[in-house]
């Protein structure tokens, strides 16, 4: 964005020499410049990431963990076994509630940041598992949080 200042405060400041010396041929080559190509702040793809975090789970165990998160009185959305934002909401005030957090209350966003890694994390050992609290989702944390969710939670 800067750059495109930069370029137009030159531009303009060549249109008012070239019209002061009384020529507009130079002006209008000045004119000419392309303004660059707008490009989306965000592609649609990036979004979709974002909007659902099943962190490897089936439709069945992400639902399980809705499920859960509902019996323990924190509203996940809808049980469609898509752990969309009002899902990690849920499960970051579920952190909260229970203080399960690294370095203090999780901002409750719906974004699953290293930060939501940690608490569940801390979660899962709780419950029995024994993983490194390192903030990654990497493929202990995702099968310790399937094997979780592999019974039905709602029972």
């Amino acid at each position: 964005m800067r750059s495109n200042a930069v370029t137009r405060t030159l531009v303009s400041a060549a249109a008012v020499v070239a019209m002061a010396a009384g020529s507009l041929t130079g002006a209008s080559t000045v004119f000419a410049a392309s303004q660059p190509a707008a490009r989306p702040a965000t592609s649609h793809q990036g979004i979709s990431v974002l909007a659902v975090n099943n962190l490897g789970l089936t439709t069945t165990q992400a639902k399980h963990w809705q499920c859960h998160l509902r019996k323990e009185g924190f509203d996940p959305g809808a049980t469609d076994g898509q752990l969309g934002t009002d899902s990690w909401k849920a499960a970051q005030r579920y952190f909260n509630w229970r203080g399960e957090y690294y370095d203090g209350p999780l901002t409750v966003d719906g974004v699953v940041g290293p930060d939501t890694i940690k608490s569940l994390q801390m979660y899962l050992n709780y419950e029995f598992y024994h993983l490194r609290v390192d903030g990654v989702a990497g493929p202990e944390t995702k099968a310790a949080f399937a094997d979780f969710n592999s019974t039905n939670r709602c029972a």
